[in-house]
């Protein structure tokens, strides 16, 4: 064995997991991702967890344009690239670090997003926005990614304020073809996206994100500190 075939084949071992969760605004995710940190510090693993768009200081001030109400004006395109400038700073900063390191790292929102929002939802194309994000992140794809569908206009239902961000003054419209648009991601990426039923009771639906992340540790032969 080579020297650096050795040093490759060390980097990759050590390589942590990126897991990530999509859905609709208040589909449970940010309740998972709780959920499954504390689980997996609990069973020995060093877990972090972030936000898109955010996680970085730059990443926060796009997150703040991109939420605000105020610019319902902001083309599709100009919205794309904010987030994958936001995106490629979190990765550089934040995400690619942690998994060199052997973390997991648990992402609330991150690639599948932009595809479902700006690819399908913005009709710019989901393929013209995988190559945006290829090249803002380097190419780095989640090994396990958690849809939680939450159709009709539900997402919205839940919250406690309604609009509260541009987003969600897009209505029920849009949150149906941002769910549309991962419903076709789903399709494309079945070995990744997992579609997942948001009204069931949220730990039917933790248990089902537990088997799914231990069955990917183990194909990736991870291992904890305990």
């Amino acid at each position: 064995m080579s020297v650096v075939y050795a040093i490759i084949l060390g980097m990759e071992k050590k390589r942590g997991l990126l897991i990530t969760f999509e859905g609709s605004d208040g589909a449970g995710k940010s309740t998972q991702i709780q959920l499954l940190q504390e689980y997996l510090r609990e069973k020995g693993y060093q877990v972090i967890i972030s936000r898109e768009p955010g996680g970085t200081v730059i990443g926060e001030r796009i997150r703040e344009i991109l939420k605000n109400p105020d610019f319902q004006e902001m083309s599709p395109v100009a919205e794309a690239l904010l987030f994958a400038a936001s995106r490629s700073q979190h990765v550089a900063e934040v995400v690619r670090p942690a998994l060199e390191k052997g973390y997991i790292v648990l992402l609330d929102r991150y690639i599948d997003s932009s595809l479902a929002y700006q690819g399908f939802a913005r009709g710019l194309g989901w393929k013209k926005v995988m190559e945006m994000n290829d090249w803002a992140t380097g190419g780095l794809l989640p090994d396990l990614t958690f849809f939680l569908f939450l159709g009709g206009g539900m997402g919205l239902k839940r919250k406690e304020e309604y609009p509260t961000d541009r987003f969600e003054g897009g209505g029920v419209e849009l949150q149906e073809r941002v769910i549309q648009g991962y419903r076709e991601l789903a399709r494309l990426y079945p070995q990744r996206i997992v579609t997942l039923d948001a009204t069931m009771k949220t730990q039917d639906i933790f248990g089902m994100v537990k088997e799914k992340v231990e069955e990917r540790i183990r194909q990736k032969g991870l291992t904890s500190e305990t």
